[in-house]
Order: C-alpha cells, then structure tokens, then sequence
C-alpha cells in the first residue's frame, strides 16, 4: 500500500527542508553545548557510569565513535545508547513542553555517534569528514520531527512514554546521515513505530526507577540500528500507523489518528526550553524558583522554631505537573525524589539549593524535608495549565 502521509512527511522534510535560520543554527549549536556540558557532568555518578562502555567489556571498535569523557570507542548503535544516557541521566537537558513534553538533545546519542563513526570512517579511507553544519543540521530536523509530533499528540495519555518519538526523530535524521533516500527513511521511520512502545511506568509511582534515565539512550540507540538496517535493505511497513485492527493508531493510540497542527520547519529548535538553574523536571522549575526566593525567610523560621513554625505550604501547578510530578508518601530512590514536585520544593526551602546530589540518599535522610512535604497542599491553577 501507499505510505502513510506521517511518514512521507517525514521523509520528504529531512531530504527536501533548506534550514536557513541563523536563529535555529545559534540555538543548535548552543544545545550541542548545553547537552555535552549534561554528559560530562553525569559521568561522576556510578549509577550512570556503570552502564556505559561496549556489551563485551573491552571491545574496540576500529573507527568507531567515541563517547566523550571516556576512552570507549563503539558500534554506532552502543556509542548513541552511552552518549544519549549521559546526556539525560541528571534531567538537566532542554526541554519541549506541549500535549507530549520530551527532551529533543536525547536524539544526539544517535546523532553525534553516527556522524563521528561515519567521519572515522571516511578519514580512515582518505575522504572528508562530516561538517559540523550537517550535525547541526541534524539536529534541527530531529528537534523539528519530536517537536511538530508532540505538539497536539499525548503519548502519557495512553500511558506510553515519550522516548518513542527520539526513536522515530533519530532514525529519520540518522538514515539521512547515512545516506539514505526517501524510502530508506520511510522504512526506517515505519520501524520505529512498528516496536511495542515502552511504558511510562518507570516515571510513576509505584514502579518510579532509574530506567527514566536511560530510556532516551535506549531510544536513540534504537533509532540508528533501524537506520542500519534499512540501509542494508530491509522492508518497511507503508501503514504502520493507519492499518486495521493492527496498526499504531487502533493498537496503541485509542483509534485517533495524529493531529499536525504546523509544517516541518525549525520552530522547535528557535523555541526549545533550557533548563538553566535546576536539575528538575521542568513543571517544577518555576516552584523551585519560588523556592530558592523563600529560603532566606523560612530557613529563619525552621533554625527559630522548627517545622512547627510553618503552618501549611500552598503550591499552584498546571494539570501535568500535578499528573506527573505530585507525590505524597514515601520516595524510594534518586528517580522517585526527582519527579516528586514536594521534594523538589523543600530542599531549596531548607538549604537554598537544588543539585543533582540533593536527590540522594544522604540529603534525603533530613527529616526536615519529609516534614515539609507533608505540609503542602498542591492543586490546579487552571489558567496555568
């Protein structure tokens, strides 16, 4: 059968689309800067760090890519899981928020691990390297593609999680990369919405877990293997979204089909969110901002009195944060505190910070913060949401 028009779309967008906006090229570039400045740092935290390197402890792979802050040197597809879990393993990365909020540098695993091996790669046979013009370029397209997605469609909404769109961007823009052509990327692009979508349950209680750091890595990851694979040939699926009883849409989308609201262009990248002062999930960062103004005030009131000089601490969110991020009760791990709004608002309150090592074990042993969650009440602001 024909393709489905998403998938053409998307095809004919990363082949055909000139970026010509200065604006999106400046922000790609200062989001390849912000996303690598996200890696190194997570590089200090063994929860991360033990998962990188290639699956055989000590394979090299001759040209292969390089995973920056390490002496690994993998398969394209290893290379794109450890660059895209460093880049997302401390929430700290830039961020897309509409009917499906994500992460749009997740797709740089897959981006810079491609274009490093496919530029080793051609060194090593005396051709040129790729320019970094064409990483960037990649770049705007994968933020393009998530974003444009995600726009007027909620995955969370049927309890899939968001990773699924880095999959389908990264495997379209990395096909390109490697030279495929409108089939190649229709395939590839056919593939990743053909596997079984993961679940949100590793974000939400009562399963919350590291998983949420390394899903990207896993998506972006999973994006270049389908590009490689329809590289070599392999067949694609022309309604995987808009087939009966067995396509996207009637298996995984409750019947509906996707709503665009706005061509490809480079509206995502020229109005992506950076998350310049917390390691948060982003519908928190305006309370932690409240937070940190606060601190002075109720940190003068907890050394005078204790908790018991607060009565009540009132928090307005929008509807997402108060599906994703309000959390009562007790928190089990680093992921669970990190999604846990109450948490993120307390620790600031206390000690007038919110970094990465505040999520840990040793800080979240303060019973004071425990104390304080148990004093807020949180609810809707409508006009917020």
């Amino acid at each position: 059968p024909d393709p489905d028009q998403v998938l053409v779309d998307i095809a004919d967008y990363v082949l055909d689309f000139k970026v010509t906006s200065r604006g999106a090229f400046e922000t790609a570039r200062y989001c390849l800067i912000d996303a690598l400045g996200c890696g190194l740092e997570a590089l200090g935290y063994p929860a991360c760090s033990k998962l990188l390197g290639p699956i055989v402890p000590g394979t090299v792979v001759p040209e292969g890519a390089r995973v920056p802050g390490t002496d690994f040197q993998l398969d394209p597809v290893q290379a794109a899981f450890n660059i895209g879990t460093l880049i997302r393993w401390l929430d700290f990365n830039d961020t897309w928020l509409a009917a499906e909020w994500g992460h749009p540098s997740d797709n740089l695993g897959g981006i810079l691990a491609t274009a490093d091996w496919l530029s080793r790669t051609r060194m090593a046979h005396g051709q040129a390297p790729l320019e970094m013009r064409r990483v960037l370029e990649a770049m705007i397209k994968a933020y393009e593609i998530q974003g444009v997605l995600a726009l007027e469609n909620s995955f969370n909404r049927v309890g899939l999680d968001h990773v699924v769109l880095v999959k389908v961007a990264t495997a379209a823009v990395c096909t390109w990369l490697m030279g495929g052509g409108r089939q190649e990327i229709i395939n590839a692009v056919s593939q990743a919405f053909v596997d079984g979508q993961p679940l949100r349950t590793y974000r939400h209680a009562p399963n919350t877990g590291s998983r949420k750091s390394w899903a990207a890595g896993d998506a972006t990851a999973r994006g270049v293997l389908l590009a490689l694979f329809s590289l070599k040939g392999e067949m694609g699926y022309p309604t995987v979204l808009s087939a009966c009883t067995w396509g996207f849409y009637d298996v995984l989308f409750k019947g509906q089909a996707f709503r665009l609201s706005r061509p490809y262009g480079s509206y995502v990248m020229e109005n992506v969110l950076f998350k310049i002062s917390f390691p948060a999930e982003f519908h928190a960062q305006t309370a932690v901002e409240c937070a940190m103004q606060l601190h002075r005030q109720v940190k003068a009131k907890l050394d005078e009195s204790g908790v018991d000089a607060i009565k009540r601490i009132e928090l307005q969110t929008q509807e997402a944060g108060m599906r994703i991020i309000d959390k009562t009760g007790l928190l089990h791990n680093y992921a669970d505190r990190d999604h846990c709004l109450q948490y993120m608002v307390a620790v600031p309150l206390i000690f007038g910070r919110l970094t990465a090592d505040d999520y840990g074990d040793s800080i979240a042993a303060d019973p004071r913060i425990d104390a304080l969650r148990g004093l807020m009440e949180v609810r809707e602001n409508p006009q917020f949401t």
